[in-house]
C-alpha cells in the first residue's frame, strides 16, 4: 500500500509540473485522472498495449482542440465524454 501510495504522488508531482510547463489547467487533471488510468487499463488489456497512452493521448486532443475558452470543469466534461465513446469501442471489439 505505501508503494502505491509513493508512486502516486510522484505521478503527481511529474503532472503537476507538466501541466504546468504545457499551459494545462491542473484542475482538468484532477478531475479526470482515475477515468483516464481506467481508460489505459482497459486499453492496455484489450484492444492494444502499446496503444494505450496514445489513446489517452487522442481524447485528450479531442476534449482539448474544441474546447476554445472554456473553463476546466468544461474541459474535464469532455474529457469524459470522450472516454466514455473510446471505452465502447473498446466493449464493442471482439476478444483477443
Amino acid at each position: 500500500m505505501a508503494d502505491e501510495q509513493v508512486r502516486m504522488a510522484r505521478m503527481r508531482r511529474w503532472l503537476e509540473a507538466v501541466c504546468v510547463e504545457v499551459g494545462v489547467d491542473a484542475a482538468v487533471l484532477d478531475d479526470t485522472t482515475e477515468e483516464l488510468l481506467g481508460l489505459v487499463r482497459d486499453v492496455a488489456h484489450g484492444p492494444s498495449r502499446p496503444g494505450a497512452p496514445l489513446t489517452a493521448f487522442l481524447v485528450g486532443l479531442a476534449a482539448g482542440s474544441s474546447g476554445e475558452g472554456r473553463d476546466a470543469a468544461a474541459t474535464a466534461q469532455a474529457v469524459r465524454e470522450h472516454i466514455a465513446t473510446v471505452e465502447r469501442l473498446v466493449a464493442r471489439r471482439p476478444g483477443p
